[in-house]
């Protein structure tokens, strides 16, 4: 029965589709675009199947920082990447742009109804409980565990290499750093030790493994139309197909939840337990709980949204963390001469700190290193994992643009208004790749722009570095200074032990997207997320 009324609510809510998107044609029909070859699908198959980014770039260059695109039925979305519209969605609009609701679904089916889902007052409640655990002192906390994970990942490397006939080994970047990021996320969120470096089967380590390729990679045709439909299905359908449907993607990111929601439960009990004994201790979920004790009442977290921070944390410090290193690597590999000048800085900055009686890393080490800090914010610009950021207007708005904007009549825009219900895409690699802000080479992957200082960014946008990689505004990653300094530990640790060379396969490499975008090599689809690299030890200084 519930299914049967699944489908008449589908079918009438495709009914009315065609009604509402006459007002958002009549809206942004004179907006330039490339023409749709599928009615049905529009270009969101497109978008799907090319690597991530190569069709922002063309039609980028050919309409400008707004790009009218169509998605399913006919409806028309928008493309942005002009910085001074991005500036206003993001960090002047606030809780006026939205997340569009299937999206919204989405997110909930993997994190639960934590910071990515929440929307307006309950995501400033949640993100102001959560404060707390993310501020710089306890960074400086945890860059220990970052160093000492780091360590044991060298460790790993260093026997497969004295344990090899040659001279380096072929290592599957992916692989060998989502372990590393994995540990390093359960021993610093939460003091939970996975052990996926020493091959541990732990159960949620596993089901974690390759989720997102599981869940979102290569997306049917019809996949691609209910999604492309579903912001006209209401919610309480969703939520029960999300709840109740039998795809193996749902099947399985719903074990994931089962599995991960009961060790949170295990571990938030501990932790309030521990604040009673005066026994507390500083990891994020620790100083999560203890923020949420300390609140007036009204703030408190429940048990599900607490639960749901900790697989928020989990996916975001994980499979993000591990896939931004492993583009790092591969620019690595790729730059010979950057990798050498990254090593120099590294070993001076190291022979820095034995003279003065130190023997480790720390946070202020991390960032008095310029080259370092050019290598990070160049990948993190030339290799965002989120590449694209899909929102809705909650209301009839008008965007500011940087770019005047020539219309198909002719008018020459400043301001591009757009109606309530209007789904729209950011796109990152538009912006961070934009000639007229970082330079003609913008295309090109230059630590040096970093130090120059030639970027003209107007007006800022993104929370780090003018950067969208991350986000910004009052959406913004809450845990981004954890995923720069993790970053940072990892590369000095590898690049002062380890030098990095093409292979065959890395040249056949291409930016995937599921849900991020992920390495995979063109011959070799059936490995799924891969990136083999020559990895050989260092040259002594």
């Amino acid at each position: 029965m519930a299914l049967l009324q699944s489908v008449a609510v589908l079918i009438v809510s495709l009914c009315v589709l065609k009604a509402v998107q006459r007002r958002k044609h009549y809206s942004v029909k004179d907006i330039p675009g490339p023409r749709s070859n599928s009615y049905i699908l529009g270009h969101l198959y497109d978008l799907a199947i090319h690597p991530a980014g190569v069709l922002d770039l063309q039609w980028k260059a050919k309409y400008g920082g707004v790009v009218r695109i169509k998605g399913c039925l006919g409806e028309d979305r928008l493309l942005i990447s002009d910085p001074k519209a991005l500036h206003y969605i993001f960090n002047v609009s606030g809780y006026g742009i939205i997340k569009q609701p299937f999206r919204r679904e989405l997110s909930r089916l993997l994190t639960g109804r934590g910071l990515i889902w929440a929307e307006g007052d309950t995501h400033r409640r949640q993100r102001k409980v959560a404060g707390p655990a993310f501020g710089a002192p306890e960074i400086k906390a945890l860059i220990p565990i970052y160093n000492k994970c780091a360590a044991q990942l060298t460790a790993k490397w260093i026997e497969l290499i004295n344990g090899n006939q040659e001279p380096s080994v072929v290592i599957d970047f992916p692989n060998w750093l989502g372990r590393a990021t994995l540990d390093a996320i359960g021993i610093a969120g939460f003091d939970y030790d996975f052990g996926a470096l020493n091959d541990s089967r732990n159960p949620l380590a596993s089901a974690y493994n390759n989720i997102l390729q599981l869940t979102h990679g290569h997306p049917s045709k019809g996949r691609i139309f209910f999604q492309g439909i579903a912001s006209y299905i209401p919610m309480s359908v969703l939520g029960f197909i999300q709840d109740h449907g039998r795809s193996s993607a749902v099947v399985e990111a719903r074990k994931v939840t089962e599995l991960a929601n009961k060790i949170a439960q295990d571990l938030v009990a501990e932790k309030t337990k521990a604040l009673d004994t005066a026994k507390g201790k500083r990891d994020i979920m620790s100083l999560l709980v203890e923020a949420n004790h300390n609140l007036d009442s009204r703030l408190h977290l429940n048990a599900d949204e607490m639960y749901s921070h900790m697989r928020t944390n989990l996916l975001a410090g994980y499979e993000t963390t591990s896939n931004t290193l492993s583009w790092a690597f591969l620019e690595l590999a790729r730059n010979p001469s950057v990798q050498t000048h990254l090593r120099q800085e590294i070993r001076a900055h190291r022979a820095d700190i034995i003279s003065r009686g130190g023997s480790e890393f720390t946070f202020s080490d991390y960032d008095n290193m310029p080259y370092l800090l050019a290598v990070l914010k160049e990948n993190l610009r030339m290799n965002p994992v989120a590449h694209h950021i899909h929102r809705e207007t909650s209301k009839d708005d008008a965007f500011p643009l940087r770019e005047p904007l020539t219309t198909l009549s002719g008018k020459r825009i400043t301001e591009l208004h757009v109606p309530r219900g209007l789904k729209f895409t950011t796109s990152v690699i538009g912006y961070h790749q934009d000639p007229s802000i970082w330079g003609e080479d913008a295309g090109i992957f230059n630590p040096d722009r970093w130090l120059q200082d030639t970027a003209k960014v107007i007006p800022t946008t993104g929370v780090y570095a003018n950067l969208l990689t991350f986000g910004s505004g009052v959406r913004a990653c809450i845990g981004w200074r954890f995923a720069v300094a993790e970053m940072q530990a990892f590369l000095v640790e590898l690049v002062e032990n380890f030098e990095f060379s093409m292979t065959d396969s890395a040249e056949q490499v291409r930016r995937d997207i599921c849900l991020v975008v992920v390495p995979v090599v063109e011959a070799e689809v059936e490995k799924g997320i891969y990136l083999p690299l020559k990895v050989s030890l260092a040259e002594p200084e």
